[in-house]
């Protein structure tokens, strides 16, 4: 008998391994707050569209199965969702059965997204759970009273979207009913993994990491489910396999405990050292109720004058923009892997960083920036808001907060910018947004710089950044330099003699106008300038044109790969030689996507050019 049961227990958890295996993105989703008892929910769920958004008149709530089959984390525009559908979807009803493992009694059921576009309400067994608003931000649903451990629950998600309404983000996704020009395919419902996990009612909530690389000294501020009386927390931080800090002690919410780390390695793109931590948590009794694995790295960033300073280090960022859209999942990645690839395509090609452009990335890409040594600029898909519109602002405050809370602990990210190329729709209503936004920001995550609005009206900011897609070198620098009569921007600046005047010997400025009620800000030399945006080279010879409406990029194209060569070594040296004045660049793009054909990379990943070549004028030597 006993054989027979250590028979069946083999062949189940064999069962269970190749279920695992058979899962999409069956990793972990949550790498700062990784617990053991977990359940993957992403594969094979049942779906139907709500093209006239009738579904809660017809009872879809209710948790029946519907006709369509989906596979959950892919957005159903996707291929790999295995539905593909390419118009407008303004509305989307997900259903699946969940099991409760019998062992969580006692515990709380933590149901888990890691994002759903945009609006969703959240069933079980008909009985509603949830509403959240926000498709870029993670969040968790308590599901404990809806549900019984050791049983089988129907689990119903509904998601809607109107990108036209411009009250949500929409960063990239096309307004159109096809993608055109930098505008790409939409993504509408569930899109980043699904997951339970059991937790103690009295459990770690979250923790916030503050690393001092001048006392060498990491605080950890923790938030508790629940505040119970003789709960006590031990804290264990490892380098590699080496003990190199502890505490322990009574802990509620706002507890902070400060480790020292002796002889502290230090993280950057070069040596991207991390600890690991396990923060264990006892009951009165001494019984250990919850369990938390995580890790950090020490590393600061901060402005001085018109430098950014790496570990107390000026250090010249040379980034990429990266959009996250691939062929087959759209803004989702298909495997863990192809995150990690994008990351070391990018170092391959000389860039030590990302500007994450209108996306919200998920934890996995930061996590794997982390391990690879990898900065990258955190921003949200703010395109698509009418920014003088209040429900906008308040929509896009709520999901931008939860979004910095999410990803502040990861030491790649190095600077925050949650606007692109806002110019100015009032002069009430915006500057109170922009500054709302800011100060939010700062108060939430007082360690890294802010640029505010990458490229478009600054109001407030730590950096000042402008985009410019002149193809010729010569003409880039008289208008990043002079700011000469006959360059794109001169009428803006010949309006006004004063305006002129007041600009005359400036860098980067964007777009200043004078108004009867307000002064419009202009770029003082005091903080960094980076040039956020440049380049965005097409090439015949690497992307022929068959046909001009299926072929998008900036100006005009180079004809040959050595006519493109050529054209991007002129403006990164125009750069380089101008570090002082400009500290920094982003080249547009990494890889093509959909009709845009502008990237170092093809839109499936392969090899566009000469990667060596490539390298070595991105990695071009600053003057000394």
């Amino acid at each position: 008998m006993k054989i027979k049961s250590f028979f069946l227990f083999l062949v189940l958890l064999a069962w269970t391994s190749v279920q695992a295996a058979d899962l999409p993105r069956a990793e972990y989703p949550r790498p700062q707050m990784e617990r053991q008892a977990w359940v993957n929910l992403n594969g094979e769920w049942t779906y139907t569209l709500d093209l006239v958004k009738s579904g809660h008149e017809r009872g879809f709530y209710q948790g029946k199965a519907f006709d369509g089959k989906i596979i959950v984390p892919f957005a159903p525009e996707s291929e790999l969702s295995g539905v593909k559908y390419l118009d407008f979807i303004p509305s989307i009803w997900y259903q699946r059965e969940i099991t409760i493992p019998a062992d969580w009694s006692g515990k709380d059921i933590l149901l888990n997204f890691g994002a759903v576009y945009y609006e969703s309400e959240v069933y079980i067994d008909g009985k509603f759970a949830n509403r959240h608003f926000g498709g870029s931000d993670s969040y968790t649903v308590d599901i404990t009273k809806f549900v019984k451990p050791g049983g089988t629950h129907s689990l119903v998600v509904w998601a809607k979207s109107d990108l036209r309404d411009r009250m949500q983000s929409a960063g990239k996704q096309s307004t159109r009913q096809g993608s055109f020009e930098c505008m790409y395919t939409r993504t509408t419902g569930i899109w980043q993994t699904v997951w339970m996990e059991a937790v103690d009612p009295a459990g770690i909530a979250n923790v916030k990491y503050t690393t001092d690389i001048d006392r060498n000294e990491v605080s950890m501020q923790f938030t508790m489910r629940r505040n119970l009386n003789g709960n006590k927390l031990s804290i264990k931080v490892m380098d590699g396999n080496k003990v190199v800090a502890t505490a322990q002690g009574t802990v509620a919410s706002g507890s902070i405990f400060n480790l020292p780390v002796k002889k502290a390695k230090w993280w950057t793109p070069e040596s991207p050292n991390l600890y690991d931590v396990v923060m264990t948590l006892q009951d009165a009794n001494g019984k250990v109720i919850d369990e938390v694995k995580s890790y950090f790295g020490m590393r600061k960033i901060h402005t001085q004058g018109n430098m950014i300073y790496l570990n107390n280090q000026p250090y010249y960022q040379r980034l990429v923009l990266d959009q996250g859209f691939y062929p087959d999942g759209i803004w989702t990645a298909p495997s863990d892997e192809a995150l990690k690839n994008d990351i070391l395509l990018s170092k391959a090609a000389g860039f030590n960083g990302a500007r994450l452009h209108q996306k919200v990335f998920e934890e996995r890409f930061h996590y794997w920036a982390d391990k690879l040594g990898y900065l990258t600029w955190g921003e949200a898909p703010s395109w698509g808001l009418d920014a003088n519109a209040i429900e906008a602002a308040r929509n896009f405050i709520a999901e931008w907060k939860n979004v910095v809370k999410r990803d502040l602990n990861h030491p790649s990210i190095v600077t925050w910018t949650p606007f692109n190329e806002e110019f100015w729709p009032d002069q009430r209503q915006y500057p109170r947004f922009i500054t709302d936004v800011y100060t939010l920001t700062k108060e939430m995550d007082p360690t890294r710089p802010i640029n505010t609005v990458s490229g478009g009206q600054h109001i407030v900011t730590d950096i000042w950044t402008e985009h410019h897609y002149e193809q010729d070198a010569e003409k880039l620098r008289q208008i990043l330099f002079e700011k000469a009569e006959g360059s794109k921007d001169a009428d803006i600046y010949t309006r006004d003699h004063s305006i002129q005047e007041r600009l005359r010997g400036n860098v980067g400025f964007n777009r200043p106008v004078l108004s009867d009620s307000y002064e419009y800000p202009v770029y003082k030399s005091d903080i960094p300038y980076i040039l956020d945006e440049f380049g965005g080279i097409k090439c015949v010879e690497a992307n022929p044109i068959k046909d001009r409406n299926l072929s998008w990029g900036y100006g005009n194209s180079a004809v040959t790969k050595e006519d493109f060569y050529k054209r991007l070594e002129s403006q990164v040296r125009l750069l380089i030689e101008n570090s002082k004045k400009i500290w920094g660049f982003c080249y547009t793009q990494l890889t093509d996507v959909e009709l845009e054909q502008n990237g170092i990379y093809y839109y499936d990943r392969s090899t566009k050019y000469d990667m060596e070549r490539i390298r070595s004028i991105f990695q071009m030597e600053l003057p000394q």
